[in-house]
Order: structure tokens, then C-alpha cells, then sequence
């Protein structure tokens, strides 16, 4: 009796490892993005063809960014995102940010500042609800602690001067950058926003505690109070 034809093997498990062989021989050099989100999905998913889930990830969210800065629950919301699958996107994320924001550390934040936005920009613009982070520098205008002071909604964050200032006396620092996020994805300040920021720079001056300037990042750009000549406010 002839033995029974061996099946062959699914065809994306041939796609795999073209897509490991192309990795090793030249890096991301030539990737699309649906691929390099399909190396990242192999972990996941060791069992099934993952580059129609790639490319609906991306066509759900729109770009690698948008992804990464999803939440989990978003993430899972996309047919065939497992909590495993949404845990390994996010660690994916956090890694980025945690290397992104090595770059500034224990450097003068003003002469790295592509590097500062880089990192603001992967650690917010794709949050759901406006988070109002502080940066607090020293002398040396080094980055001593980057801390998010409120989380608020979709299009407001309460701010506390006073607890701001507070702070970086407890730190000593002797200068802030002011950062928050519009997840509108306009960046444009708002009259609040501006009057806002005159209610640091005050309470700030008050004990010689400069304030850089205050950056607004959204999903589509990025800008600063300093660029735009809103920085001075006298107290």
C-alpha cells in the first residue's frame, strides 16, 4: 500500500523565513511596513499567516506610530489581535520609548532637541486623553526627571502651578520644559492653554526657576511656545 503524500508545508511558513532570510542579509532595508509589523507578529502568532492582520493593523490605525501608541484594548478590538499579540506591540512601544528618551538623559536637553521632540512625540502624540508632562532641569540644563503631572480628557488637563514649582524645588532643578499632548491632532495652542502657560512661567520666576519652553505635540506635528513668541511673559 503507497504511503500517504506528506502535505506540504502552509505557504507562509516559506513566507517566514524569506522574510528572516531578507532581514539577515540586509536589515529593514527594503521592508514595507506591513512586513516589519509581520517580523514583530512571528512571536505572537507562531501558527498562522499574520500578514493580512499587518496590513489590517495598518489600515485601522493608519501608520507604525498609531499602532504603537494604541492601547491594548484598542488593539484588541482589530480581529485576530490576542491580549499576546497587543502585549508584544505595546512592549515593542515601550522599549522605543525607554531608548528614545536614553538619548536625552544626563545630556544638555537644549543642544539634543531633535532627540527631545523624538521622544515627546513617541511617548504622546497618540494618546487618547491630554497628558501634561514636565521636564525638570539642572543647571547644566540636564534632564534630571521627566514626570507627567495630570492626565485629564480628550481635550483639557488641569495644571497646578504651584505643585509644579513645588516640585522642582523638592528636585532642585532650576528650569522646566513644559509638554503636553492635543490628541485632536491639531497642535495649535488654545487661549487656555497660553494663559496656562503665563501661570507657570509666573509662579516659576517667582524663585528663579526658568521655563525653556512649553511644546504642544499632536499626531501631525509639533509646536513651541519659544518659536512662537509666546515665552514673553513677564511676572
Amino acid at each position: 500500500m503507497p504511503e500517504p503524500a506528506l502535505k506540504p508545508a502552509p505557504h507562509h511558513v516559506g513566507h517566514r523565513d524569506r522574510l528572516r532570510e531578507r532581514f539577515l542579509k540586509s536589515g529593514a532595508e527594503g521592508f514595507q511596513d506591513y512586513e516589519l509589523l509581520e517580523m514583530i507578529l512571528f512571536a505572537a502568532i507562531p501558527r498562522r499567516d499574520v500578514k493580512p492582520l499587518a496590513k489590517q493593523l495598518l489600515k485601522e490605525f493608519g501608520s507604525l506610530s498609531a499602532i504603537m501608541g494604541a492601547g491594548i484594548a484598542d488593539l484588541k478590538k482589530v480581529k485576530g489581535v490576542s491580549e499576546n499579540s497587543a502585549v508584544l506591540l505595546k512592549t515593542v512601544h515601550a522599549l522605543t520609548v525607554k531608548m528614545l528618551r536614553g538619548d536625552i538623559e544626563k545630556k544638555p536637553v537644549l543642544s539634543s532637541w531633535q532627540k527631545l521632540i523624538d521622544y515627546c512625540y513617541v511617548a504622546m502624540a497618540h494618546e487618547k486623553r491630554e497628558h501634561f508632562r514636565v521636564l525638570f532641569l539642572n543647571r547644566k540644563n540636564q534632564l534630571m526627571a521627566d514626570e507627567v503631572q495630570q492626565v485629564g480628557t480628550v481635550d483639557h488637563t488641569p495644571v497646578y502651578p504651584r505643585e509644579i514649582v513645588r516640585r522642582a524645588l523638592e528636585l532642585g532643578a532650576t528650569a522646566l520644559i513644559l509638554v503636553h499632548n492635543h490628541p485632536s491632532g491639531d497642535p495649535s495652542p488654545s487661549d487656555s492653554d497660553i494663559a496656562m502657560t503665563e501661570e507657570v512661567i509666573k509662579a516659576a520666576s517667582s524663585l528663579d526657576i526658568l521655563v525653556h519652553d512649553h511644546l504642544i505635540i499632536s499626531q501631525n506635528g509639533h509646536i513651541s511656545f519659544k518659536s512662537l513668541g509666546l515665552l514673553s511673559f513677564t511676572g
